[in-house]
């Protein structure tokens, strides 16, 4: 099988790394090369020194996109967990890609708060974080995501269900 990129984009506290690692060990377990690039951890080792500004998030999406595209062109999978929240980046990393499947993560900002685990959100709210996407930035959903999950009304096995069925249907799992 080839390489492909499975990009998940969203809200802060949408669901991407918890599905990512998910569809991680879905393609571990069949026995495929697998490498999951997460936002977090991405802008330690890859993208350090970069802020949020909305260049500096281009240039980090960008980036990762870049790495993405030299492991699917080597037959691994790619999985990106950023919230990527510009869709011209997007589309940037899209058209550089081959193999580029987006995967939108709706989720509410009620829905993302309630999830937040590092109470980022109230930090936000209450202006103790600058530039924090879906409260002082902009998020922009995809015009055209290959796969959209509302993650506020599915389960994670569901949503799991729901992006393996599209991946066939699009020719890149069996």
């Amino acid at each position: 099988m080839n390489g492909f990129t499975l990009w998940f984009t969203g809200l802060p506290c949408s669901g991407k790394t918890t599905l990512a690692r998910k569809m991680e060990s879905y393609f571990r377990e069949r026995s495929r090369n697998v490498e999951v690039l997460d936002g977090d951890i991405v802008r330690v080792c890859l993208t350090k020194g970069l802020g949020f500004s909305k260049e500096d998030r281009n240039e980090n999406v960008r980036r990762v996109g870049f790495v993405c595209n030299l492991l699917s062109r080597n037959g691994i999978i790619a999985i990106a967990a950023l919230v990527s929240p510009y869709e011209e980046s997007r589309e940037e990393v899209r058209s550089r890609v081959k193999n580029f499947v987006l995967v939108y993560l709706k989720c509410s900002l009620d829905m993302a708060i309630k999830r937040d685990p590092k109470g980022n959100y109230k930090k936000a709210l209450k202006g103790e974080i600058e530039k924090f996407t879906g409260i002082s930035d902009p998020y922009q959903p995809p015009r055209n995501p290959d796969i959209t999950i509302e993650t506020d009304n599915i389960s994670e096995d569901k949503a799991i269900e729901t992006i393996v069925g599209q991946l066939r249907k699009l020719g890149f799992t069996e």
